[in-house]
Formats: structure tokens, sequence, C-alpha cells
């Protein structure tokens, strides 16, 4: 029976595969089709062709790649033993040094003295206590700090929280954000960027711990004063020091940073003012429960990026952004003015003004002069020591050019940069009309001062050509005079002719040291920690910006660069010696000269050392940042400038370190400072 139906079977699409041939159409046409189809489908071996590989396919792969390689190396770096990497770096550059706690530890030193860290502006953790609703659920989170995540996610929001009011310098109705607290305040500023860890890790291998160190974490946006106007910083610092010294029977070492170093200025000043503007310890606290200060990276006078953060947010490396990416960092690409969100937040940050350079044309120079005049930029250069016979004639005929003019901190094109003073037409700005018509700023996001300048304002800041360190205020003044006026209340820049006016006992020049005198501590010491050998930025070249809706009318001309491959300006940023941020001459001078022995600055002579670590990259990627850095932050890790701490917190003095280390000229660019000490 089975046969029967198989051979009915056949015989029946036999007849429809007739019927098909002869009327060209029917079942048999379509199935006829469908073969084709499928042979169309079938690859050369008679499977089945794959289908194109479409765009998104890609994407699903290329991600997919991504993912996996991640957590990959993530087991990898969880399962592999701790010391895998140290393994690895000294199979390629041979036996690594011992940190300098282990020996240290292995000569037998041990903690002594308690230690207090000051950290610099933007490298302390800040956290939110009380917000908007846009902040739902990020109580006590970090919003400065660790993994920036709210930045990603909501950025208008986390720019509304880490700005201050903008007539007070406070906080903001309804906001309330927070220094952390405690060691982990700044010893990472980010996973894996370590700030104060490295320094803490090797203290801790002598026989610290948390009870004889401390972070002396305050809100580093506030001016000085106002730290202890809202928070109460530094009654708490000054308690927890006095607590220190009181339960170790020593007295502290004091490890500032960066804005830190101006900060413990302001500090040393406050704690011996009497109350209730002073922390009313009297005119001996100081030398009672300081042994040392020891200043790393300190920006006594300032920093010329204080002056292009404040003028165009900008420093190098925006600058440099912007001019590759023109439109992404404006409105122009992604309907975001990032660059103005920064200038509105940052402007609100009071403590910024504490960083406008000091001493105006005395010790930055003038027009046609400056003290490192004719610094040597050439990546080649040879220290001093080393020089050979033609090197040292290759100098002096660098001196015997014109230099480069340090003293003009801003010029509006690269000519005005370089010609003699008398070549150059200039137009005082100070009388200029201001209005409100420097382009359409009905659809702007958020509002600067430069929306109130107009067109004129705008000509007449660049019609002046150069501005110096004397007339910086004057322009500041001029283009953001809501945030000079408040900070004319909280610092000054000048330098006192009567140290004993008593002008000069109000808040506003604490942090200035031309302004102040050292505390009668015969006994104590300061220091002056930096690195060397990185150009570091000191004047700027600057161009007017193309006309467009709610642009900052100024930036640096990045293709502005000097004649040859060793010249001092590139990208319109002229550069001098310095740790990649501090000029040497702001980080060195007070302890070069100005208080060098008995000088009215320093009526009780105190010692005072220099000790500069000239900068060498790392070798590889195996050393991370690197153990011989000079960078300003970087120099965090730099195991000589460790030991020399971690000497001095067990008791050694400068003398015993071995006095003075110095690879810059800054002995020589301080005698050409005429300043009356």
């Amino acid at each position: 029976m089975s046969f029967l139906r198989r051979r009915r079977a056949a015989e029946s699409a036999k007849a429809g595969s007739g019927s098909g041939d002869d009327g060209g159409g029917g079942e048999g046409g379509d199935k006829k089709e469908r073969e084709v189809k499928s042979r169309r489908k079938q690859g050369p071996g008679g499977g089945e062709r794959p289908r194109r590989w479409s765009c998104v396919d890609s994407c699903c792969w290329f991600v997919g790649c991504v993912c996996s390689i991640w957590w990959l190396l993530l087991f990898l770096l969880n399962a592999m033993p701790a010391s895998f990497p140290q393994y690895v770096t000294e199979a390629i550059t041979g036996p690594l040094p011992d940190p300098p706690g282990v020996k240290l530890r292995k000569e037998g030193l041990a903690a002594r003295h308690p230690v207090v860290f000051v950290p610099g502006i933007v490298t302390g953790g800040l956290e939110l206590w009380e917000g908007h609703q846009c902040a739902e659920g990020l109580f006590r989170k970090r919003l400065w700090g660790g993994t920036f995540g709210e930045l990603y996610k909501r950025p208008l929001c986390w720019v509304e929280h880490m700005s201050l009011d903008n007539e007070t310098g406070l906080d903001p109705p309804g906001i309330r954000v927070r220094p952390v607290s405690g060691l982990v305040a700044a010893d990472y500023f980010a996973p894996g960027y370590f700030v104060w860890a490295v320094l803490i890790a090797n203290l801790a291998r002598i026989g610290y711990e948390e009870k004889n160190m401390y972070m002396a974490a305050y809100d580093w946006r506030l001016s000085f004063q106002n730290t202890e106007v809202r928070d109460q910083t530094l009654s708490r610092i000054k308690s927890n020091i006095e607590l220190m010294v009181a339960t170790s029977g020593n007295k502290v070492v004091v490890i500032p940073h960066s804005m830190g170093v101006l900060y413990f200025l302001h500090f040393m000043k406050w704690v011996e003012a009497p109350a209730p503007m002073g922390g009313g310890g009297g005119s001996d606290w100081c030398a009672k429960h300081i042994k040392a200060v020891m200043n790393i990276g300190g920006p006594f006078f300032g920093v010329p990026k204080a002056v292009s953060g404040l003028f165009s947010v900008e420093a190098r490396d925006i600058a440099v952004a912007r001019a590759l990416a023109p439109g992404v960092l404006d409105k122009d690409v992604f309907k975001f003015q990032t660059l103005q969100h920064m200038m509105r937040m940052t402007r609100t940050w009071d403590s910024t003004m504490s960083m406008i350079p000091k001493g105006g044309d005395t010790i930055w120079g003038g027009v046609d002069w400056s003290p490192e005049r004719f610094f040597n930029c050439s990546t080649k250069r040879s220290k001093n020591i080393y020089m050979t016979t033609s090197e040292r004639s290759a100098v002096r005929d660098l001196e015997n050019r014109a230099g480069v003019n340090y003293g003009r901190l801003i010029s509006f094109g690269k000519d005005v940069a370089n010609i003699h003073s008398s070549k150059i037409e200039r137009t005082d700005f100070r009388g200029a009309v201001k209005g409100r018509n420097l382009s359409n700023t009905s659809n702007c996001d958020v509002w600067t001062e430069y929306h109130d300048m107009g067109v004129g304002g705008v000509k007449a800041v660049a019609d002046y050509k150069v501005y110096t360190a004397g007339s910086i205020l004057d322009l500041l003044d001029f283009v953001a005079p809501k945030l000079m006026k408040r900070g004319s209340a909280h610092f000054s820049y000048g330098i006192a002719d009567n140290l004993d006016d008593p002008k000069y006992q109000h808040y506003r020049h604490w942090s200035n040291p031309l302004e102040t005198k050292l505390p009668n501590a015969p006994d104590m010491e300061i220091y002056s920690l930096y690195g060397v050998g990185i150009p570091t930025e000191r004047a700027y070249v600057y161009k007017l910006t193309p006309t467009s809706e709610c642009y900052i009318p100024f930036q640096i001309d990045t293709s502005a660069h000097g004649e040859s491959e060793d010249s001092c300006l590139k990208d319109g940023v002229f550069s001098a010696d310095g740790d990649e941020t501090v000029p040497v001459l702001s980080a060195g001078y007070m302890c070069a000269k100005g208080w060098r022995g008995k000088t009215r600055f320093n009526p009780s002579g105190i010692n005072t050392y220099i000790r500069e670590y000239d900068h060498a990259p790392p070798a590889n990627l195996l050393e991370g940042r690197g153990t011989q850095s000079g960078a300003h932050v970087d120099i965090m890790g730099n195991f000589a400038l460790i030991e020399d701490i971690i000497r001095v917190a067990a008791g050694a003095t400068g003398e015993d370190l071995g006095g003075d280390r110095v690879y810059s000229d800054i002995f020589k660019w301080s005698e050409k400072i005429q300043l009356q000490l």
C-alpha cells in the first residue's frame, strides 16, 4: 500500500510539472521561482549562502569584543599575584630601589613628629549634604573627586551644585557641599590617580598612623577666611595641631601642597591674631607648635595660569583642544556651552583669586624686562655644572640676544609680544563704554560677565595690546567686576612699604608673603620643595574670537609659534622653567632671598631651604607616573622628595639634608628683582 501511495504522489508531481511547463504559470510556476530563489541563497558548495554583514552587526561585534576584553583584563588583574607587576617591571628594567619608607626603616628611622597635610586647590574631595531636586539620591556622595560619575550623568545639575553664590562667595540657597574628612579626603584624586597616598604609605612604613597624621581638608572653593566663617576649618586645624603636640610631646611638621601653601600662610597669621578676626593663639603659638613647614610646589607669588583661567577659562591644553576641534567646547557642535558653564562656575570660586600674580612688575617684570628674560628653553640644555666650554659660549650668545618679554603676561598678537615697547601703539581701555551689544544673547544657556561688555569694551581690551602683572588687576576689574569686587575683600597683590602699618593686620593680606611677616619662631624651618626642568606657562599670546552666539570674546592664539624648535613660544604660550604649573620664580624666590636670613619679611631669622627636584619622566609605562617626576602633582610620588620629608619628620634638620639643592637659576633671577628687604 505504501508503494502505491508513493507512485501516485510521483505521478501527481509529474503532472503538475507538465502543466506548469505548458502554461508558464500556476502552482508549477510558483514552485519554479522558489527553486531559483533557493539556488541563489545557496553557496558554491550547495550550503546556505551567508547573509550580508550590516553596520549594526559590526557595531554589536565591536561592543562585544570590547566588553569581553575588559572583563578578561579585570579577571586577570584580580587573579594575578600582587607582586606580578613589580616582577614584570624588574624583568625589563632591573631591580627596583626600595621605597623611601623601607629604605629609611632599615636605617633605623622611626615616627617622631606628627605630620599635617594641607592639600591644594581641586585635589580635595567634596561631598553633597543638601541639594536641589535634580541631586536626589546623592546625599554624602562625592561631587568632586572619585569617579566624577555625576558630572557625566547630569552635568548641569553638577555645575549648579559646584557653584557658589555670585554675590556672597558662600553657599547658594538650598545647597550645601562640604569637604570630605580624614586621610581619604585627598589620598587619591580619582581611582588610580594618587595625590597624598604614596607619601602616606611611606610614612606608615616607619611607624606613622592616623593618630599622628592629619589631613587638614577644607573647601578649596572658598576664600581662606570664609573657610573659618562657614566651617570653622581654621579653628579645627588649630585644635588638631594642639592635640597632636600635647599627646606626642613633639612639634608638628606641616606639609602644604600647591594652593595649600598660601592657605597655611594665612593660617599662621590667623592663629596668632586676636579674636574675633584671628584664632587668638598669641605671637608665640607657631614657635610652640611647629617644627617645620615643608612647602611643595608653593605658588607664593601666584601663577600666570590663574590669569588665563579667569580671562578665558583656558590653559595651554584647553587652548590646543579648542583649536583642534572648534565648536566642541562651545555651543556650535553639541549645543552645550561647556566653556561658558565652566567660566560661570569657576568665577564663583573665590580661592582662584589667591593665585593671581602678586608683586606686580617688581616681581614678574615689566613691558621690556623680566628676571628670566634670557632663559634657555632648549630641551637639550645641560646643567651648568656639566657644561662644556662651547655650551657656556652658546649660553653667553643667548644672553646677548633680545630674550623673551616674560613681563608681558598677555599680548594681543605675536608681533606685539616681541617688539620693543616704543613701537607699540596702545589705547587705554579703562574709560571704554560698555554695552550689551556683543551678540545675540537671548538664547544663551548661561550668563557671563562678558555679555555686559559690548563690542566697544572688547575692542578696547584688545587695543591696549600688552598687560603686565601691574595692569592685570585693572584688566580683570574691567572684564569681571563682580568677581574682583568679592576678591578684593579677601586678597591683596601688592608689596608692603611698611609692614608695621595697621592695615596689614587685616586678613586680606595674610596669604601674600610680600605684605606679611613670618612668625616669631627662630627655631622653626621653612622649606620650598618643587620640581624643575619642565616647560611652565609664563605668558600668553591672545587673539579675538570670531563673533558667534554667546561666545567668550578672547582666546589663546595657538597658531603663534617661535621661529625655531627650541623657542620658548609654542601654541601661543611662552614657557619658562618650573613644574608645569608654578614657575620657579614664584616657588623659589622667598626661600632664596625674600626670607633668607633676617629680613623685614622674616624678622626672627627663620632658616629657609630650597630643595629642587630635576624632572625625569618614567622610563616606560610600567613605571606609571614615575619616581623621579618633578611635575606639580606627580612630584608627590618622587622618592627623593618623600625621603627628605620622612627624614625631617623623623627629626632631621635642613642642614642634615645637606642644605639647598638647586638646579635652576633661581638665585641669579632673585638678584635681578629690586625688592626692599
